[in-house]
């Protein structure tokens, strides 16, 4: 099974808190992420400039993110190019606190489950091992626009032809044809 890009190896952070290390990361081999209609192409190098950083639960992961995402714009289905700069910060805590954790969670339940579907989730390190895949992911498709558009005021397309709008001669219309007489269109009396 090939080894996910989004796997970073901490082991040069000794485990003492306030230890910090630096990285610059070029992501290049992962797949899409976007939508349909904008997503960053599989292609496209994710750039990540990484501070890890040594805490009493684990490590805390800080990152500045730049790509590009591709798709087209809404309205007018021209191509459209986003320059991304995102940012993020996770903790990724320890195992050994992965299962203390549980242990408490579970007791504090007791016999209730809890109804509460949005209770954040702990991310946990696997070994020396963290996975910024969720982090990255969250701070690039969270930030981008549900309707892209490739200028703010962008017309879009006749409804009638399909046309763009700013290709079209001024007062451009589309005779309005009653469907109750559209067999007798080309009719002529002779």
């Amino acid at each position: 099974m090939a080894r996910s890009p989004f796997l970073f190896d901490t082991h040069d952070l000794p485990h003492r808190a306030g230890e910090i290390r630096e990285y610059h990361l070029d992501i290049t081999d992962h797949g899409s992420m976007g939508f349909d209609v904008l997503a960053i192409p599989s292609e496209e190098p994710i750039e990540v400039d990484l501070t890890i950083q040594s805490v009493a639960e684990g490590v805390l992961a800080t990152g500045d993110v730049r790509t590009i995402a591709k798709g087209e714009c809404s309205r007018c289905l021209d191509p459209v190019e986003f320059d991304l700069d995102e940012s993020f910060q996770e903790l990724f805590e320890y195992e050994k606190n992965q299962k203390s954790d549980k242990k408490n969670r579970d007791k504090s339940r007791g016999a209730q489950e809890s109804d509460d579907d949005g209770e954040d989730e702990a991310r946990y390190m696997d070994g020396d091992l963290i996975d910024l895949e969720g982090p990255i992911r969250d701070a690039l498709i969270l930030n981008l626009p549900i309707n892209p558009l490739c200028e703010e005021e962008c017309p879009g397309l006749c409804p009638e032809c399909g046309e763009k709008w700013r290709d079209l001669p001024e007062g451009h219309v589309h005779q309005k044809s009653d469907i109750r007489w559209a067999g007798l269109e080309g009719w002529k009396p002779e």
